[in-house]
Formats: structure tokens, C-alpha cells, sequence
């Protein structure tokens, strides 16, 4: 299906042979689809296939998904768009689901659409057992029912979503799909929860993890202390 309010935004760094067989998924479901190459280095982006429907933009150096999903915002906003489907580039969301997750978008446009992960055996289960605290953290932080704080796979306001981030040095990274939720749900963005499957892939079926359990564990927990503080005493870190 084409629109013209709503595309699908995909931001990629050295995501290998997934990113051609996502992008093309994604191409046969909806269009328009933007990706988003953040500084990769893999020549992944050159596998990517050729149609109207899709527009490469490309980071000059990595800076994270979130300032990847960032430039897609600026872009779409300028370009007219009201609404982004943000998903991985490396093929563990389902382009089936698209059409009805832009389908509940279009009837909701106040609305983000978030999803929430239906787990296979091969999800790793450290990695299912911490989004459980995060998203108890989460709702303590909103008092709302986020049915999921980590699940990438999301439709977005380009407005609110934009301002949000524009107003913060935060959300460049791994923080952004948890604070993003935090600050829409303060903004009074209401959110949807829409269950959706994830598939883990193993590294001989090409997966490919940026994620540093320690280093990127350290940063959300500063996260949430950042966003607590904020919550009960007003404490907003200054802006660089």
C-alpha cells in the first residue's frame, strides 16, 4: 500500500545481507520506506533494491538509532508526513505486520503504536527477563500500561515525537526506544499496544548484535535515574 502520511523508517548499521531482505519485505508491503545508514561500513547498503518507493539516506559517521531515526524525522516532518513506522533493519520484525500497525496508526493518529513482542525458544533469556524490569520501571514512570519498553518495532507522530527528541541530547542510542515512550507518555501521546512476533536469528543465519551488555546496561540505568529524578523532583539535566 502507498501513502503519503505514513512510511516505514528503517535505520541500519553494518546490518549485513539482513538489511536487503528486510528492505525488500518492508518494499512489498507498504511504501514508502526510508533507510536510514548510519555511518555503515559493511557495504550493506549496497545490496539494497531500486524502486520509487525507497529513499537510502545516508550518515556521513555512526551516531546510533536514535540519531538515525532523528535524521528520518527531520526529513519526513519537511517532507509532509505525519506518522513513522520505525523497525530493525536486521529482520527480526515482521513486515507482515505493517499494514496493521499503519492500519491502527491511521485510526488513532493522536497514538503511538507500540509493539509488543511475541517471543520464540530461541529468544535469549537474559535478554527477555531485563526488558521485564525495564518495563516495570517504565510504568512506574508513566503510570501507564506500556505493554513493552524495548520492542523497536513502532508508529510514531512525527511531530511529538520530533519534539521530543529535539529537545534533548538523549535518545542517540540504545535509549531511545524507552525514553522515547517515557516522554511521548508525558507529552499525552497515548499508547496502543499491539502484540507482534520477533525472531532471534543465530550468528550462522547472519545475526548481528551492536548491543554491550555492560556498557549499554550502564546506559540505561542512568537512563531511568534521569527520568525518576525528573518525574518526582523536576531535575532536568541541562541540555549540551
Amino acid at each position: 500500500m502507498a501513502s503519503d502520511t505514513h512510511l516505514v523508517l528503517i535505520p541500519s548499521y553494518n546490518t549485513g545481507h539482513r538489511l536487503a531482505e528486510t528492505v525488500a519485505q518492508a518494499l512489498r508491503r507498504w511504501q514508502p520506506v526510508w533507510v536510514v545508514i548510519d555511518g555503515s561500513t559493511d557495504g550493506s547498503d549496497a545490496e539494497l533494491p531500486h524502486g520509487d518507493g525507497l529513499r537510502i539516506i545516508r550518515r556521513a559517521r555512526n551516531g546510533g538509532k536514535g540519531a538515525a531515526v532523528l535524521d528520518g524525522l527531520r526529513l519526513a516532518s519537511a517532507s509532509g508526513f505525519s506518522h513513522v513506522l520505525v523497525m530493525d533493519a536486521d529482520g527480526q520484525h515482521s513486515a507482515d505486520e505493517i499494514g496493521n500497525f499503519m492500519e491502527i496508526s491511521q485510526q488513532n493518529p493522536a497514538a503511538m503504536i507500540l509493539g509488543v513482542p511475541i517471543f520464540d525458544a530461541a529468544a535469549p533469556r537474559i535478554r527477555v527477563l531485563g526488558r521485564l524490569i525495564s518495563n516495570v520501571l517504565v510504568r512506574l514512570e508513566t503510570a501507564q500500561p506500556i505493554g513493552d519498553t524495548l520492542f523497536g518495532f513502532r508508529v510514531y507522530p512525527v511531530a511529538d515525537l520530533f519534539t521530543v527528541m529535539a529537545a534533548s541530547r538523549f535518545m542517540r542510542r540504545y535509549d531511545f526506544d524507552t525514553e522515547a515512550v517515557v516522554r511521548l507518555c508525558w507529552r499525552g501521546v497515548k499508547p496502543i499496544n499491539r502484540a507482534a512476533p520477533v525472531r532471534y536469528f543465530t550468528k550462522d543465519q547472519g545475526s548481528i548484535s551492536h548491543f554491550r551488555y555492560g556498557r549499554d546496561n550502564l546506559q540505561l540505568a542512568a537512563m531511568h535515574l534521569r527520568l525518576f529524578a525528573e518525574r518526582l523532583f523536576g531535575v532536568k539535566p541541562k541540555r549540551q
